[in-house]
């Protein structure tokens, strides 16, 4: 592939992936992302990139896969929707603790349950707050669009390799379905990827000592020095990391903050608003973990009269806007849930009823 391809969304993260350096790939289909362990399945034989494909019997089995891969050194991968991520969540924790770098997608679909196979946002908690147990947290990425979505697809893959921590790509079933031109990047030189011969299992040499990948220390002293290392890592992703897009926020006196599709459909509502004379802008997070709540809290000024969180959801990336702006200006809330959409139309005629 060169120069710009028309491609589906879910196929789109996959060839960023394996371009990257993916060459692991466990998973099993679940809607809406089930194209994307189909393509990894034509793309990953040896004939093709000299990967590796596996269709797990479950999600569950799936992600001790992955675990056991990345405790390689080697780049993997694996791609779910929101109930199959759910099941992932205890191996998540271990993973973390045990500083193993891997990729997750999640093509999140309507719930709570088994809910449907429309577009949602419902997995924002589960996704910035740790769905697993314990004191970890994962690299976020948002995405508004294919190209942004093969971009920090490639970016998950190295973060996960600085930081040795899993990173998460959270889509939607929008943005896993959906068609767009995107440009992928070059395929990156395998022999330059980051080496992790000091502590990734590679095999048994005679002159090198043994290692041990786990996150399980029986001591509470050692338990505790674990955790503190673990959250100076953590603070590092929190000042290095964060991104974040401002958009017409120049002279802003409605900030509407969304993320991923919202987002962009967010830019829609902005320009109407501005037709109709009212000053909007969109902030969009594109780390929703580390959350940029200091570069959204500076728009939190008198010259701001209100704050707009849409997402689709009941409500659930709103409770960082409201950290972040800290009472200083109202923070108002419109959502859609159960996989519907919310077209601009509807988005701007509620911020019209609150203005």
């Amino acid at each position: 592939m060169s120069g710009k391809v028309m491609v589906k969304g879910t196929e789109a993260i996959a060839e960023a992936a394996i371009r990257a350096g993916c060459r692991l790939y466990f998973g099993y289909p679940i809607t809406p992302q089930s194209e994307l362990p189909e393509y990894m399945a034509r793309r990953m034989p040896e004939k093709e990139v000299n990967g590796v494909f596996l269709q797990a019997e479950s999600e569950v089995a799936a992600v001790n896969m992955i675990y056991g891969a990345a405790c390689t050194g080697k780049r993997s991968l694996t791609s779910t929707s929101s109930p199959g991520f759910s099941l992932m969540q205890e191996s998540m924790s271990y993973m973390a603790g045990a500083e193993l770098p891997a990729v997750f997608v999640n093509v999140v679909r309507g719930g709570p349950g088994l809910g449907d196979i429309q577009p949602a946002q419902c997995d924002y908690f589960q996704a910035t707050k740790g769905g697993g147990h314990g004191d970890y947290r994962l690299l976020v990425y948002g995405p508004e669009s294919l190209q942004e979505a093969v971009e920090l697809t490639v970016k998950a893959f190295d973060k996960a390799d600085k930081y040795r921590n899993p990173v998460l790509l959270l889509a939607d079933g929008l943005l896993g379905q959906m068609m767009e031109p995107v440009e992928f990047p070059d395929f990156s030189n395998l022999e330059k990827l980051e080496k992790h011969s000091s502590w990734a299992l590679q095999g048994t040499e005679l002159e090198r000592k043994a290692h041990k990948v786990t996150s399980f220390n029986i001591d509470p002293v050692g338990l505790e020095k674990m955790n503190l290392n673990l959250q100076k890592k953590y603070a590092e992703m929190e000042k290095n990391e964060k991104m974040y897009e401002e958009y017409m926020m120049d002279d802003a006196e409605v900030v509407i903050v969304s993320y991923g599709t919202i987002g962009r459909i967010a830019k829609s509502v902005a320009k109407m608003a501005r037709n109709k004379g009212i000053k909007a802008g969109v902030f969009r997070p594109i780390t929703l973990w580390p959350f940029p709540y200091a570069e959204l809290a500076k728009w939190a000024k008198k010259e701001t009269k209100l704050f707009f969180t849409v997402e689709m959801s009941a409500g659930q990336m709103i409770e960082d806007v409201r950290l972040a702006v800290e009472g200083r200006c109202p923070v108002k809330f419109y959502g859609r849930m159960g996989g519907m959409v919310p077209t601009p139309t509807e988005i701007f005629d509620k911020l019209m009823e609150l203005v």
